[in-house]
């Protein structure tokens, strides 16, 4: 346990959350990674889009003394699944603070996916996408008991060859 972690609520994202989120999303994209991206504005402002995510999935936040970071909770089938099948929810987007993380918040908001998947009715795994630079979350997903699946690694881009997302798979 992280000496933070009692202090971290995990709760539903509020409107009142959705531009501090939006900017944590799209900074820690920017710091991990997303330059693999290219010139990518168009998927920054899905980054910062939480209104947009939020009508359409479930939008999680960790909270202390303001947001600390978020993530995506989405149950198959919807309009924000990338790769979940029949029987899987995926998680999207995690995100930290750069000043909060090492604290535990991101993996209390992978864990409060986790125990969300438990509680949908016929899900079985839990599964989600990742880029090859974002290796503080790819930690949290082995500690907690995910496993890589690279038979089902793909490329958001095709044109650009080399920005293959990493996918991770947890059996409930």
């Amino acid at each position: 346990m992280h000496t933070h972690t009692m202090d971290i609520q995990i709760r539903p994202a509020d409107p009142a959350d959705y531009d501090a989120l939006g900017d944590i999303t799209a900074q820690a994209y920017l710091q991990d990674g997303l330059l693999d991206f290219g010139e990518s504005d168009t998927y920054l402002g899905e980054l910062r889009d939480v209104a947009k995510r939020a009508a359409a999935a479930e939008v999680l936040v960790a909270v202390r003394d303001g947001v600390l970071g978020g993530v995506t909770f989405v149950p198959f089938p919807g309009p924000m699944t990338d790769i979940a099948r029949p029987g899987e929810a995926e998680i999207r987007m995690l995100a930290v603070a750069g000043a909060a993380r090492g604290q535990g918040a991101g993996e209390a908001l992978v864990q409060a996916c986790l125990d969300r998947a438990r509680a949908t009715e016929g899900c079985r795994a839990v599964v989600l996408s990742t880029q090859r630079t974002m290796r503080a979350a790819h930690r949290i997903y082995e500690r907690l008991g995910f496993v890589r699946t690279p038979e089902r690694d793909w490329n958001p881009l095709p044109e650009q060859l080399d920005i293959t997302l990493l996918t991770y798979q947890l059996t409930l």
